[in-house]
């Protein structure tokens, strides 16, 4: 049998896609639950390398990891690690998702990608230095994500409901979750899966503001003059040239109401900017640590880890 050669995890709020890889040159993909970012980030990420690891009867050679929430790459390296059942693995690699989605965007290119789904975080490289926009969770940033889409949509049901403001075809969307709206609040406090609950709303009120309901309307043409506002700051802030490539991924640009209004924002301020299909996806930019030159720009952003030889044979 072929050694398992790599394990590449991109690992989100929704879910965890995964990645094997042998020395032969074989793969194989598959979707796992994703990481809740309020708690330690190490133990689950390893939970599923172990897992992963055990299903394929090896352990790699090599974990890559990309993954949302992480604010100190190299400590959530060094536990995995730490991990007993992770023993065997010669180099682990940690980065933010911001970086592995840039990767697998725009590859070697310089410019911007927002990856835009429960949360939202913006990546700008230049001929110099790179810069993360946004991506500070939901309580401190995550502008124009599903989170913040679904939070708007809320406290626009609640103002309706208060008479503070205008009737909207949310409510009713709203009510199927929580037909008592006055103990809608404590409920939904009470969720511990409050966070994907309030962005699961993000889709929903970009389908009435497709079908005309000015408050949806208004709240997702808010979302994406905050995106737009995030990839031209990390264009600026990069100094990257007038024609630099902009990629877009994520859940919440599946609207075309949220995207048009998105792209439009973006050339009000740029008119140069080009907007490019992505080249491959997350995962693909995850492989891409591998082999990331040791000059590129986001380089000093991620945590690259090698085991002592004679720890892994000991």
């Amino acid at each position: 049998m072929s050694t398992l050669a790599l394990l590449s995890m991109d690992a989100g709020q929704t879910g965890t896609k995964v990645r094997l890889r042998w020395a032969d040159g074989s793969s194989r993909d598959d979707l796992l639950p994703g990481v809740l970012t309020d708690r330690p980030l190490a133990p689950q990420l390893a939970d599923i390398a172990e897992r992963v690891s055990h299903v394929a009867g090896a352990v790699p050679s090599t974990l890559a990891i990309g993954v949302t929430g992480v604010t100190d790459v190299r400590a959530e390296a060094d536990a995995l690690l730490d991990r007993p059942a992770l023993a065997e693995v010669r180099r682990v690699i940690v980065a933010h998702d911001s970086i592995t989605s840039f990767l697998g965007v725009l590859g070697d290119q310089q410019g911007a990608v927002v990856a835009v789904g429960t949360g939202v975080v913006t990546l700008g490289v230049g001929p110099r230095s790179a810069v993360r926009v946004d991506g500070w969770g939901n309580i401190m940033g995550d502008a124009g994500s599903g989170y913040w889409i679904g939070r708007e949509a809320l406290d626009a049901v609640m103002r309706a409901y208060d008479g503070r403001g205008e009737q909207t075809a949310l409510t009713p969307l709203v009510r199927e979750r929580w037909p008592d709206l006055e103990g809608a609040y404590t409920s939904l406090q009470a969720d511990p899966d409050r966070v994907r609950l309030v962005a699961s709303f993000a889709a929903p009120t970009a389908a009435l503001a497709a079908d005309g309901d000015p408050v949806a309307r208004r709240i997702c043409e808010a979302a994406a003059a905050e995106l737009a506002l995030s990839v031209t700051s990390a264009l600026q802030r990069t100094s990257a040239a007038a024609d630099a490539p902009v990629g877009a991924i994520g859940g919440v640009l599946r609207s075309d109401l949220i995207r048009s209004a998105f792209e439009t924002s973006v050339r009000a301020a740029r008119t140069a900017v080009r907007f490019i299909p992505p080249v491959g996806t997350g995962l693909d930019g995850v492989d891409a640590l591998v082999e990331l030159a040791a000059d590129h720009p986001l380089r000093g952003r991620l945590a690259e880890l090698v085991r002592a030889e004679k720890e892994v044979t000991a």
